[in-house]
Order: structure tokens, then sequence, then C-alpha cells
């Protein structure tokens, strides 16, 4: 696995919260003091006290159930399975009832002789079930041993007092609300009762499994009577076939024939004209057609036939002509005919018969289908009357059982223990208190540190300033010491004046790192030696002028003929560092054609100083003039590097003017003076307007508080450089300053 693979993890930058702390000690200290004293004053201000203790049982009270009761009366439950029914009993215990109850029966005043608030006493006053047990334990802390005890003891029996009073409280308010139920239950009984009597008659309801099985029973019998009736019918209708076709008559015709062959004046009738047609064939044997005796033979017949028609239709009831052979019936006809009649009269009763089983057996059903509902009809009746009745009976039986136990005494408490009168007092921990405000000091402390490092918005760091401004890191100049004075005592200047390397600071570790920054400037442009540089900060007070001073001095030192150039004509400052006078300049050579060899001054071998001179309105017309082009040329000519010290970029645009007739900008940058805003703007500005910066140079950064990495000198040289600085400040003590305003 290759270090590309592995997961990014954030790592807790614990070295940057020990910055924090270490830039905001002065708070964090200042707080932690504070605390730690009131903690103090707090504690030996704290009086000794003495704590009596006292214990209850809580206990479910099942004195009922020795007089024959249900063990519910009296029963201590929770609301739900995870809570216990000792917690509510400890806060029954510290409710406001018994505490004003001990308030008033021990007539507690407070300093103003006023009775004591209700949570002055609960303050006091520590409640606490013990846990797997069902025991409450109660104690309270006073100067008076015997006031402590006695509020213990008053507390657990005004409890028991008011426990008892509850629950028959409790049992009368159950016996009111009984009172009022009871007619209402036993109304509903009564309704209840009413309604399945008016079902079972509306009904005809008896018993409901008892009329099933018979309407089933019955059922079954209709069924197979119908069976055999229609058994019976079916050989009743294979009779009458027969006899019909030996009759050759059906039944009605039967019937009309039997009865026309036994009415007198039909067969009468039917006689005369039998007689009357034969004597008619024997006179047309006799006589011609139309012979009277003819026609009055035939006007006879047909006379006859008249009348026994009408004498058949009254016997028959029917207009349909009837055949003379079906008037006269022979006797074995008449008994076909009569058999006929008798099985007809047969099938019409078994049909009869089966018709009405059917309507038996029909009625029988609908009344088995209705049964199931009349049987639920009847069980919801029946079970409203049963809880109507089980109602009724419990609120009697509650009723007594609350009779009982209004007259009980009882609580669900006992006392174990009253509380004795302390003999010892228990002291505070003074020390805890103690402890406890320096805890919270320093708590309180880290987090004043903290809030004021958020809200301050300058950069503390190196690691701050190089992500803010993304420029190369070319050097890191250390704070100076606590022993060199920083603040100037020349009048008129309110910043402190610039040190030199080897003058006024030592040579470690200051001299290595300026050592540093040159050797990155020349390792920066290596296939070009910088001819020219401008040096500049994002805000004043960030010691630009301090390290273009210190960058000249080590790179003559080095060897390389230096110039440099205060071209800073706003708030000049170089001629204070070296105690040259400011009479002649940069502005009197551009304005006034001033020689340069009379302006320039050397301070140190091959170093030369060129001040700012008379300083003139307008500064950035100077500079960005050909006469300014023209003399930085001829610097870069006579000289190995020329070090320019501006302005700050904050509201000037000296720095940058110069810029472009340079080789670029080395931009400083002081922690604690620069914010982040000065900064970005800077960064904004240099970048739209197209600036070639060098890199930065991070001035007085505390060693102590920033990473190893950034470093390149060891902390023997940090040992060294303090005794270099003491022995350099013991020099200087000796000798009568040089420094004189320009």
């Amino acid at each position: 696995m290759t270090m590309e693979s592995l997961p990014n993890v954030e790592q807790v930058d614990i070295q940057k919260y020990l910055q924090v702390l270490q830039r905001r000690w002065l708070p964090v200290v200042g707080i932690f003091s504070i605390s730690v004293t009131l903690g103090c004053l707090y504690a030996l201000s704290l009086k000794p006290s003495y704590k009596a203790e006292g214990s209850l049982m809580i206990k479910t009270n099942r004195t009922s159930s020795l007089a024959g009761l249900p063990e519910d009366i009296g029963r201590l439950e929770s609301l739900s399975q995870n809570e216990n029914p000792l917690e509510t009993q400890v806060r029954v215990v510290a409710s406001n009832p018994v505490l004003e109850k001990t308030i008033q029966s021990l007539n507690l005043k407070d300093a103003k002789g006023q009775l004591l608030p209700i949570r002055a006493l609960a303050g006091k006053l520590k409640i606490e079930g013990i846990k797997g047990s069902d025991v409450i334990q109660l104690s309270y802390k006073d100067n008076d041993p015997q006031l402590a005890a006695k509020v213990v003891n008053q507390v657990i029996d005004n409890y028991m007092k008011l426990n008892v009073e509850a629950n028959q409280n409790d049992a009368l308010t159950a016996k009111e609300i009984l009172v009022k139920e009871l007619p209402n239950a036993e109304q509903i009984v009564r309704n209840a009762e009413l309604k399945l009597r008016s079902f079972k008659e509306i009904n005809k309801v008896i018993v409901l499994d008892q009329q099933a099985t018979a309407a089933v029973d019955a059922i079954s019998k209709l069924e197979s009577q119908i069976s055999q009736t229609k058994a019976q019918l079916t050989n009743v209708i294979g009779r009458l076939e027969k006899l019909r076709s030996q009759a050759q008559v059906n039944s009605q015709q039967g019937v009309i024939a039997s009865e026309l062959s036994q009415a007198p004046g039909v067969q009468k009738v039917l006689t005369q004209l039998q007689d009357t047609e034969s004597q008619l064939k024997v006179e047309r044997i006799r006589f011609q057609p139309g012979h009277p005796v003819i026609l009055n033979l035939e006007e006879k017949v047909v006379t006859l036939k008249k009348l026994l028609q009408e004498r058949t239709a009254q016997v028959s009831g029917s207009e349909a002509p009837v055949q003379e052979k079906s008037l006269q019936v022979g006797a074995l006809r008449q008994s076909l005919i009569a058999d006929i009649t008798h099985a007809e009269a047969d099938r019409v009763g078994l049909e009869n018969q089966i018709n009405t089983l059917f309507q038996q057996a029909n009625a029988y059903r609908q009344r088995a289908n209705d049964l199931p509902k009349l049987e639920q009809n009847q069980r919801e009746l029946e079970r409203k009357l049963k809880a109507a009745q089980t109602t009724y009976e419990t609120l009697l039986k509650k009723r007594q059982e609350i009779d009982i136990a209004q007259n009980q005494k009882i609580a669900n408490a006992r006392v174990i223990s009253y509380a004795l009168l302390p003999d010892s007092p228990e002291g505070p921990r003074k020390v805890l208190f103690i402890v406890g405000g320096a805890a919270f000091g320093l708590f309180l402390g880290i987090i004043a540190a903290f809030s004021l490092d958020l809200i301050d918005r300058s950069v503390k760091t190196v690691k701050e300033a190089r992500e803010v401004l993304k420029y190369t890191l070319l050097g890191v100049i250390p704070v100076l010491g606590k022993n060199v004075k920083n603040h100037s005592s020349i009048a008129g200047i309110d910043r402190p004046l610039p040190k030199i390397i080897g003058r006024d600071i030592p040579h470690y570790p200051f001299g290595a790192a300026y050592q540093i920054l040159q050797a990155n400037l020349k390792f920066l442009c290596s296939d070009k030696a910088l001819k020219s540089i401008v040096v500049t900060s994002s805000v004043a007070k960030e010691g630009k002028s301090e390290v273009a001073a210190n960058l000249a001095v080590t790179m003559a030192q080095m060897g390389r003929r230096v110039l440099l150039v205060d071209a800073d004509m706003r708030h000049p400052i170089q001629h204070h560092v070296w105690g040259l006078t400011n009479a002649t300049g940069l502005s009197n050579i551009i304005v006034d054609q001033v020689a340069i060899d009379l302006s320039v001054q050397e301070v140190m071998p091959n170093l030369d100083v060129l001040s700012s001179g008379v300083l003139p309105p307008n500064p950035l017309a100077l500079l960005d003039s050909q006469r300014m082009a023209a003399l930085i040329a001829s610097f870069n000519r006579e000289y190995d590097l020329v070090i320019f010290d501006t302005p700050s970029l904050s509201g000037m645009a000296d720095a940058a003017v110069l810029s472009n007739l340079t080789d670029g900008i080395l931009l400083v940058v002081r922690p604690g003076v620069v914010d982040w805003n000065s900064a970005n703007a800077a960064k904004e500005f240099l970048t739209q307007s197209g600036q070639k910066v060098l890199g930065i140079v991070i001035n007085g950064v505390n060693v102590k508080r920033e990473p190893d990495s950034y470093f390149y000198y060891m902390k023997e040289d940090n040992e060294l450089a303090s005794a270099s600085q003491k022995a350099v400040l013991v020099k200087k003590s000796t000798e009568t300053s040089r420094q004189k305003p320009g």
C-alpha cells in the first residue's frame, strides 16, 4: 500500500491549542487566581453544621386483607413498569403540604423573623430513596443540632399523618362516587333484563339450541315424507296413463261420458234419436228422397240431435259437441272410467300433499336460517345483561370494602428510625470548595482564552501567515528578548527603533535568521542575481524597516556592496537607526538634482545608506518618475544589491510603484500585528496589480510558541543568543547613545 492510497485522517492539532493558551496566559492566570481566591474566602466563611438523619420504609397497606378485603385497597403502584413507587413517595415527602406543616409546627423563621420559606427548607432537607430497597433516607443540616433532629422527625410525622388522611380521603371520594353510580347501575340491569325478555317474547324464543335441533329434525322428516309422496305420485300417474290408454279417453272425457251414460234425460233422447234414425233408414228403402215421410223423419232426427246436444251441455257444462258413441258406455268401460276418476283424484291429492310438505319444509328452513341471527342478538343482550350485573355487583362489593377502608387509620409507610441528636458537627469540606474554585477558574480561564483568541482576528502564527498569504516563506525572524529595550527615547517617534545585529542585538539567533533569509534570496534567483528589492508590509509596525536594515547588514557582511535606501518619504526612520542627518536624501536627489555622493553615507564596510531627505508633499509622484527610474538603474550599476525601505501597502501604492522598477517585493509579516483582513487585502492588491512577490519574511516570531519545524537554528543557539544579548546590553549601558533626531 502506497502513502497516496492511505485515507486522509484529520488530526487534532494540539500544538495549536497550546499556542492559544500561551498567547492568552494572562487572562487564564487572572481568572484562575480570582476563582481560587473566591473559593478560599467562601470556604473560610462557612460555619460547622450538624446533620440529623431518619428513615422510612414504604410498604403496601395489607391490613385490609385481614378483614377479608382485596389487597388493592392501599396498594402503591406506579404509572408504568419502569417507574418505582418509592420515587413517587420521595416527592410526596418533599411536597409543599408536608414542609409547610413542618414550618408551622416548629415555628421556623428566617433571619428577618418571618416564617421560613418552603424553598429554603426544601434546599436544606435531603430526601432520597435507597436503591434496591423500599427505604427513604431523610437528612437535614443546620448549625443547631437539636433543630436538625426536630425538623427530620417532624417531617416524618407530618408525612405519616398526611398519608393516613390521604388514604381516608381517597376512600371517602370513592364512596361518594359509588353512591351516585349504584342507582344508575341498577337501572341499567333492569333495562337489560327487560330488553332480553321482550326479545324472547317477540321472536317466540325459549331455548334456541333446542329449537334449532327440532327444526333440523322436522326438515329431515318432511324431506323424507316428500320423497315417499313423490314415489306414490309417480305410481299413480303411471296407473292413470295405463287406464287412459285402455279406455281411450282422458280423465275429463271419461267423467263426462260416465255422467252422460247415467243421465236419464240424455239416455231417453238418445234412445228416441236412435229409433228415429233406424226408422229413417227403413223408410229410405221404401220411399224416394223428398218423400214427406223421409223429410219428416229427417227433421225429427235434427230436432232430437239438437235436443240431445242441449241435454249433454246441461250435464257436462260444456258447449262442445259430444259423439253419440260416448253417450253409451258399457260396464267394462264404465269400470275403467271409474278407475281413471279415482286415480286422477289420487294424483291431485298427492300433488296437494307434496305442496303442503314443501311449504312446511320451507317454513322450517326459514326458521333455521333466522336462528343464528336470533342467537347472536340474544347473546348480545345476555352479554349486556351479564356486564351490567357484574358492574352492579362489583360496585356493591366495592362499597362495602370502602366502608371498611374508610375506618382504617394505617399509613403506607413505617418509621424505621427517628433522627437522633447529632453529637459531632459535619463541617463543610473546605478543600472541595477550594479545589472546585480552582477547577472552575481554570475552566473559565481556558474558555476566556479561546474566546479572546476567536475574537482576535490578527494573524498569530507562522502557519496562519503562510495560509493567508500563500507566498514562499524566505525567513523567520525571532522576537527580541525581554532584556532588549524596545521603545525609542527619541522625541517624535511613536514606534520602537529597529535594532541592528551586532550593535543592538546579538548575532545568535538573529544573525543566523538573516543569513538564512539572504541565502534563500540568493537561491530564489540562482540564474540571475537580485540587484534591487523592495521591502514592505501589509500594515505599519510589522518591522519592515528593521528587516531591511538587518538584511542590508547581513549582505554587507557577506562581502557584497549594499545600498539601503529609505524610500518611506512619509514616516522615514532609517536615519534614526544609523544616527544620520536627514538634511539631504532621496527626495533632494530627485527634485533638486543633488549629487548622489553628497547624500549617500557609509555606515559600515560595504553598506551605504541613503536617507529619505526632506519630506515632499506628494511622495508617490517622485517615486513614479523618470528620474527615479534613472536613479535605480544607476544604483544597480554601482552596487551589488539595493534595498528599498518603503511604506506599508495599506492605503499607499509607494511599494507597488517601486516594485515595477526593481526585481520584486519582499513582504514582511509580523504575527499579532497584521490581521486576516489586512493580509487578505494586501494579497488581493498585489495579485490584481501584477506585482512580483519574492516571498515573505515572518518577523517577531516567539520561538516558544511555534513548532520547531519552522526554525533552522538549534536550541543551543538560542541559549548562546541570550548570553550574547546580555553582553551587548552591558556594553551599551556604558556608552552614550549616538541616536539623534533627523
